[in-house]
């Protein structure tokens, strides 16, 4: 038999409307009743229908999170650890993370999976846009719900953003680079249009201009980010260029760089020195060890999730906030 509201309140002998006031959080209700009311929903396996509950409230208690994640892109460990960071901390306030993955980076799929979370009813959206302007959350939102961005600064719709200093951890590994006496810096890059690339770029030449170098475009390297695009850059600068140091602003094109320079068995840092975006397990057991810039990832979900509870609790504050969290330059044999 089917267990309702009314078999909880007459196990727990309170009434029809205590329940619910217990279960709706609705009215308040003395800790040693919602204890009664708990052991009996506990004794009669009593479920809560949460399409209903949601349905009566407009409240589901539930976050959206899209990041993109390409199947042989090694960012899944980056968004995945985010995504651990902004599950635990939800937790705390009572909230749920519905997790959704744009694997092919098309707008089209982020809107649907946008319009998909509207049917679920969520409180608001976490998300890495693949969309340098996000105008289109006019429609898709439309300020229903808060919007908390990560990883990258999208323009086109008011929200909040939270996401690593790019420009600084960039900086710093050139200016570490130039203290070290290169003054031939190449730099590969992913593909520049999103904030994350464009600030890291803008790091590195801020560096050298720092110190009166000129920006020589003729050994960086903008490329899709991918395993061969890393490969292909670093052997075609080291055939066509005089450098002595490469910074590579992207984890995936990092590991390109390696595996060539392995394979012409380039002495790293004597004849090459290099440093890489991004601290993951792999970059401390090559040879030599990688130096990195590390990106607070856990601690980027953490604050994101901080960030939708205030929105969520203080609706009527209109300002958009932008968090950034400090890289920080870990320094190994490579460089």
């Amino acid at each position: 038999m089917k267990v309702g509201i009314k078999e909880v309140a007459e196990a727990a002998g309170v009434s029809i409307a205590t329940v619910s006031h217990v279960v709706n959080n609705t009215r308040y209700v003395s800790e040693k009743t919602k204890a009664k009311v708990y052991d009996a929903m506990k004794q009669l396996d009593f479920r809560i229908n949460a399409v209903a509950q949601s349905l009566r409230s407009q409240k589901s208690n539930t976050i959206g999170l899209i990041v993109p994640v390409l199947p042989s892109d090694t960012s899944n460990f980056f968004f995945m650890t985010v995504a651990q960071g902004i599950q635990k901390t939800l937790r705390r306030y009572g909230y749920q993370v519905l997790l959704s993955n744009n694997s092919t980076e098309e707008l089209e799929e982020e809107i649907e999976q946008i319009k998909l979370f509207n049917s679920k009813l969520i409180d608001g959206l976490i998300i890495a846009s693949i969309a340098d302007d996000v105008g289109y959350l006019d429609d898709t939102v439309n300020s229903r719900y808060p919007v908390v961005f990560i990883d990258r600064r999208p323009v086109g719709y008011h929200g909040d953003f939270v996401l690593a200093d790019g420009f600084g951890g960039s900086h710093n590994a050139v200016q570490t680079l130039l203290d070290k006496g290169h003054r031939k810096i190449g730099l590969i890059t992913g593909s520049l249009g999103i904030s994350t690339s464009n600030e890291r770029m803008e790091g590195y030449k801020k560096a050298l201009s720092d110190r009166g170098i000129e920006f020589d475009q003729s050994i960086v390297r903008e490329v899709p980010a991918n395993f061969e695009s890393g490969y292909n850059c670093a052997k075609e600068l080291l055939a066509s260029s005089d450098i002595t140091a490469l910074f590579v602003a992207n984890n995936v094109l990092t590991m390109g760089v390696v595996a060539c320079l392995q394979e012409l068995k380039i002495k790293i840092p004597d004849e090459l020195a290099v440093i890489g975006f991004d601290d993951y397990d792999w970059t401390k057991i090559t040879m030599p060890p990688l130096s990195v810039i590390r990106q607070p990832s856990f601690e980027i979900g953490v604050k994101a999730a901080e960030v939708m509870i205030q929105r969520i609790e203080n609706p009527a504050e209109q300002q958009s906030n932008e968090y950034r969290l400090p890289t920080t330059l870990i320094m190994r044999e490579s460089c």
